[in-house]
């Protein structure tokens, strides 16, 4: 079984429409089928300076001040500004904010309005997760791996990115090879943040650290699911209390490895709450290598360091979700 969905393309009709739930006479709001039109009287004060005024990342395509008063025009696509894009089941919903900063970043705004377009979903429309790279190991030909959000029953792609808290996002990571040697999928390490780069500043929610220690199991239900085949990884991932309402994005380190050579650095380990003890997902009779999950998980003889590479890790990011109190 493979799950290569790439290169979805949106086409969406817009049929459902709403600016806002605030309401403000001095802003007009108009969702089109793929871009929203803005008109703002601005205030007098906000009028010595047009270039402060913004939505999201953009400034105004027009801007007109004259004895009548002082107007900004937004006329932009829906996938510039840093519009925010969230999928329900039934809605495509892009949201932004309308600002004036009199100071520069990382001054606040003196004013925010929220600005939100509502669409119905086009039929047989999902959203796109994926992230992949290919690379080479000697003896094995060209690899290319996949990350993707799938449907509950792993039996295709995510059909909403947005996902309540406490529910389960269901992940599936692979390698394809055109060589026949087996080779074993593993998670070397997960964070969640929310940016799509990582910086030493960025804030960070563990989920997979100390070489495939899934310790987000250890404080809710996430879990390794058994494999169909070794070239291949599932994972439930429980909605967690990190980023709630914003755009989160999964970095994860994935790494190609020879099946028969398990060891503390290369495993895949979930934790048994009911036994209170760490277990190897591809051998539980081999759990002692997950031992080290709770202090720090080194490699112990040479065959982790041989010059001949046994396997490939590459980065990978996947998102972005957003985590909500409630589904929309």
């Amino acid at each position: 079984m493979k799950y290569l969905w790439l290169g979805f393309f949106v086409f969406a009709i817009a049929t459902t429409l709403d600016a806002s739930k605030d309401t403000n006479d001095d802003i007009q709001i108009t969702c089109e089928e793929s871009n929203v039109h803005i008109k703002w009287k601005v205030d007098r004060p906000m009028t010595d300076n047009p270039a402060r005024l913004f939505l999201g990342s953009c400034f105004p395509s027009r801007f007109t001040n004259e004895s009548s008063g002082a107007e900004a025009e937004f006329y932009y696509p829906l996938g510039a500004c840093d519009f925010r894009r969230m999928a329900t089941w039934k809605y495509l919903v892009y949201e932004n904010k309308l600002t004036y900063r009199p100071l520069p970043k990382p001054s606040p705004p003196s004013f925010s309005y929220p600005v939100r377009c509502v669409y119905d979903r086009p039929k047989g429309w999902t959203p796109t997760f994926q992230s992949s790279s290919t690379g080479v190991i000697q003896g094995h030909g060209e690899l290319a791996f996949h990350m993707e959000i799938l449907n509950d029953d792993f039996s295709g792609p995510a059909e909403s990115n947005v996902f309540p808290l406490g529910s389960f996002v269901p992940i599936w990571a692979g390698v394809n090879q055109q060589a026949h040697q087996p080779l074993l999928l593993l998670l070397e390490e997960c964070v969640a943040s929310t940016t799509l780069e990582m910086y030493s500043d960025t804030l960070t929610y563990p989920l997979i650290s100390n070489k495939g220690c899934l310790v987000d199991s250890k404080k809710s239900f996430s879990k390794f699911l058994p494999r169909y085949h070794s070239s291949s990884l599932l994972l439930h991932l429980q909605a967690f209390k990190f980023a709630v309402g914003q755009e989160i994005y999964i970095h994860c380190k994935l790494i190609a490895w020879d099946p028969d050579q398990l060891s503390e650095e290369k495993k895949a380990c979930n934790y048994n709450k009911d036994a209170g003890a760490w277990e190897l997902l591809d051998d539980p009779f081999q759990s002692s290598l997950c031992q080290c999950c709770e202090s720090t998980c080194q490699g112990r003889g040479k065959r982790d360091t041989d010059s001949t590479p046994q396997g490939l890790v590459l980065k990978s990011v996947l998102g972005p979700l957003t985590f909500t109190e409630d589904s929309l």
